[in-house]
């Protein structure tokens, strides 16, 4: 099946979170599944400098009459088959420094309603032929950036056009892409699009809308997450859509890249390390030992390590770690984050390693080595989210032994099993989960992690059963491609077109 991605970003030409790790990851899956997939990325500078071999594809026009270029090329990957690439080429919106979203003042660009209905744009003219030798089957959008493909696919779709299939999968609801409504007439999309069962959200443009609403298909990184965000208290205003449209969304876990992922290969560490226990693990221990004195923490390799490697925001439910630090530094326990974002936690997080440097390493900014380094080396990797549509991070601390401490949501209810006695009797217990988002369930959790880790073989159980637990991207590959020809069988059927 020839299938499209569309996203903003992919690892490992450029990340800000996790949609970059999957956006890479799945079309490698696909490929390794026999399908031909290829992916459309914005022009930014870090893609158009890690693409090879970019080359003249096509020109078109925008919505707004600006002529542009589609690129293609290849990227290569060590240990994997090159990923055919497009790249809309567009210096004038694209070409920036740092930030792919955002200005030096943090500010987002005054333009990205035209930078990504731009991508959306290019996916669905891909859809109808723009490039002579390749049509999709299907185009795969992932999150905001993309959402404008499936509805611009939607209104072109007619009986003599081809009919490419759609899908939009949500990998943060919070994230919408709203903008002013008078840069509606810039889209192309005829009137109709703007309404409430389109692109209107509360009088603005909203461009998730545009996916949830004209996708042949829809799924979202995790079952959990698929349920909850048909509700009033996680759908951040578009439950009752969802609802609407809940007979096509499915939940489709994500998966970790064995290629990047892997304590045993991974070239971050000073040691590699697998499960099961015994002599395969001495590798964790140095790394421990070797991160400790990197940090400037005390060489103690009897205190549990608690890492953080995250975006600093409300959802990631950091006011419960800071609230949470004094019993974990008095229980002998250490912290080391890695992140950046909001200045109060930035500051908040400064403050406490000025106060405890032996006891609290904070590192912000983001560093894909040292957040490899922190897993190889980590006890407990914290995940207390107020939610989560899937997380990556607590799944690179089970391939790591880092047993996360997560939140009961979203993905991290699917994917963490509590250590209780009935679960670690079983071999089912991968780590530690609290349900309600306060302090003391959440110092709980902590305190439970505490007293499993002074059992040494009771820990070293728990943390075999979470090493070994599968996280394949081939298992979640058939499920998209299960997905695909859903969404191919609806955009081939008779059906009116949007109003």
């Amino acid at each position: 099946m020839r299938v499209l991605q569309v996203s903003a970003e992919l690892f490992p030409l450029l990340k800000t979170g996790g949609l970059a790790d999957v956006a890479g990851a799945l079309p490698l899956a696909l490929m390794a599944a026999g399908q031909d997939a290829r992916v459309l990325l914005p022009g930014f500078p870090a893609i158009v400098a890690g693409v090879r071999g970019l080359a003249p594809v096509a020109a078109f026009s925008a919505p707004w009459g600006e002529r542009f270029g589609l690129l293609q090329g290849r990227i290569e990957i060590d240990g994997a088959p090159p990923i055919p690439a497009y790249v809309v080429d567009a210096p004038a919106l694209f070409d920036r420094p740092g930030n792919p979203y955002e200005d030096a003042n943090r500010q987002p660009y005054g333009d990205n309603h035209r930078r990504f209905a731009l991508l959306g744009w290019a996916a669905a003219q891909l859809a109808q032929g723009l490039d002579p030798a390749w049509l999709p089957e299907v185009v795969h959008a992932h999150d905001w950036h993309a959402g404008l493909a499936p509805a611009y696919m939607a209104f072109a779709r007619g009986v003599d056009g081809p009919r490419v299939g759609s899908v939009f999968t949500v990998h943060n609801l919070a994230y919408q892409g709203l903008f002013a409504p008078w840069h509606f007439p810039e889209l192309g999309l005829p009137a109709p699009a703007f309404q409430m069962n389109g692109l209107e959200y509360h009088g603005q443009l909203s461009f998730m809308k545009g996916g949830l609403a004209y996708a042949d298909r829809l799924t979202t990184v995790s079952p959990t997450y698929a349920r909850e965000i048909q509700t009033p208290d996680q759908g951040c205003g578009l439950d009752g859509l969802l609802r609407q449209r809940g007979g096509v969304l499915d939940g489709i876990l994500n998966a970790v890249d064995d290629q990047v992922w892997n304590p045993a290969a991974d070239p971050a560490l000073v040691q590699g390390y697998q499960a099961p226990e015994g002599r395969h693990m001495t590798g964790k221990a140095r790394c421990k030992s070797v991160l400790q004195h990197q940090l400037g923490l005390a060489a103690r390799p009897d205190a549990p390590l608690f890492i953080l490697v995250s975006r600093l925001t409300e959802q990631k439910g950091l006011r419960l770690v800071l609230q949470g630090l004094d019993a974990l530094l008095a229980q002998g326990g250490q912290l080391a984050l890695l992140g950046s974002g909001e200045a109060w936690l930035e500051d908040a997080f400064r403050q406490r390693a000025a106060a405890a440097p032996d006891a609290v390493s904070v590192t912000i900014g983001y560093n894909e080595t040292l957040a490899h380094q922190l897993f190889g080396a980590g006890d407990v990797t914290l995940v207390p989210s107020l939610f989560e549509p899937c997380g990556l991070t607590q799944m690179y601390g089970l391939k790591y032994g880092s047993l996360p401490l997560v939140r009961r949501v979203g993905g991290l209810a699917d994917t963490v099993v509590d250590s209780t006695l009935e679960d670690m009797a079983s071999g089912e217990a991968t780590g530690f989960v609290f349900d309600r988002f306060d302090s003391a369930d959440y110092d709980r959790a902590v305190r439970r992690a505490f007293a499993l880790y002074q059992r040494a073989p009771d820990w070293r159980r728990v943390r075999g059963h979470a090493m070994r637990r599968p996280a394949d991207w081939a298992t979640a590959a058939a499920q998209y491609v299960a997905v695909y020809r859903q969404a191919l069988a609806a955009a081939q059927a008779p059906t009116p077109l949007p109003h």
